[in-house]
């Protein structure tokens, strides 16, 4: 019974999403009016914000001592605020107060400290990294036939939902991933999709911009191990992650004598250093010594990639 309910929520759960329910869809900045132009992240001298649109004209904002994360950020708790927009401004009331105005945000701290952020978009170091030597490049543009069931959008990008017709064993990967602007969404509905490595062990893709590093947010070995920062860049920014895999080893008599060992960056920034994989993740398939393939998941989110190369070891 339980298992049936279960399931029969999870359907419409989905039947929701894909009717709009969690609310509008954009996957371009010109379409996210004036919510997505205030959205993002800001910079002064030894300060950083980002400030996450929630719908409805509502932001929060996040304000971290030393910097942005990967860029300073000394890792104490941020500074919270939360306001409306008036047509548009923005007024901040919380840790902090603030103004966020055309392109701007004028911030008075609890200590009484006044500073002028600057908003700043910021591009991954490895963005359009090129395939090394050695590498089978799985989609580069216009064609994707090294997926099975891939679909591409108008824009020739690719879209969640497709696998390799190619199993792996070890290997070095590298993607590009975009996740869409929903401010009403929340959580695991707002822009999910991951990258399942052998079909068994997800590393999750989520706009998880401006929160907590969590063990199911982006950068995440799924329900395993959170990562060591949340790097995620605004949605609509394109991101990477390049990751280092060790297939699980397993003896004649299919024993396993050794766990699978993970390493991520996200947009440069190593977020998971040589973690070992206890065992599959979410919906995996079970752990074993043949290879298997890259899936890049469907949870009824429009997530797209692109430039994916992988080089086996």
């Amino acid at each position: 019974m339980r298992s049936g309910a279960s399931r029969l929520a999870r359907g419409l759960l989905a039947a929701l999403a894909l009717a709009g329910c969690f609310g509008p869809e954009y996957l371009e900045p010109a379409e996210g009016g004036r919510d997505f132009a205030l959205q993002g992240e800001y910079t002064a001298p030894e300060w950083g914000a980002q400030v996450i649109a929630r719908g409805g004209g509502n932001f929060v904002a996040a304000l971290q001592r030393g910097g942005l994360p990967g860029a300073g950020w000394d890792l104490r708790e941020p500074e919270l605020a939360r306001g409306g927009r008036d047509a548009d401004a923005v007024a901040l009331r919380g840790d902090f107060d603030g103004t966020l105005q055309g392109g701007t945000l004028r911030v008075r701290s609890a200590e009484g400290e006044s500073y002028l952020l600057r908003r700043v978009e910021r591009e991954s170091p490895t963005q359009g990294a090129p395939p090394p030597e050695g590498a089978r490049v799985l989609f580069d543009g216009p064609r994707s036939d090294a997926f099975a069931d891939a679909k591409l959008d108008p824009r020739g990008l690719l879209a969640a939902g497709a696998t390799t017709r190619e199993r792996f064993g070890s290997f070095t990967l590298h993607l590009e991933f975009r996740t869409p602007f929903m401010p009403d969404a929340r959580g695991q509905w707002r822009g999910n999709s991951g990258v399942y490595l052998q079909n068994r062990y997800e590393i999750q893709v989520l706009d998880s911009f401006g929160l907590a590093a969590e063990i199911d947010g982006c950068g995440a070995i799924y329900e395993q191990r959170a990562p060591a920062l949340n790097m995620s860049f605004p949605p609509l920014s394109w991101q990477t992650y390049d990751i280092d895999f060790e297939a699980a080893r397993f003896d004649a008599s299919g024993k396993k004598t050794a766990d699978a060992v993970v390493s991520v960056r996200q947009n440069g920034v190593a977020i998971q250093e040589r973690v070992a994989l206890g065992g599959r993740t979410g919906r995996g398939e079970p752990e074993g010594a043949e290879p298997g393939p890259l899936v890049l998941q469907d949870h009824w989110s429009p997530v797209f990639y692109r430039n994916v190369w992988i080089v086996p070891r």
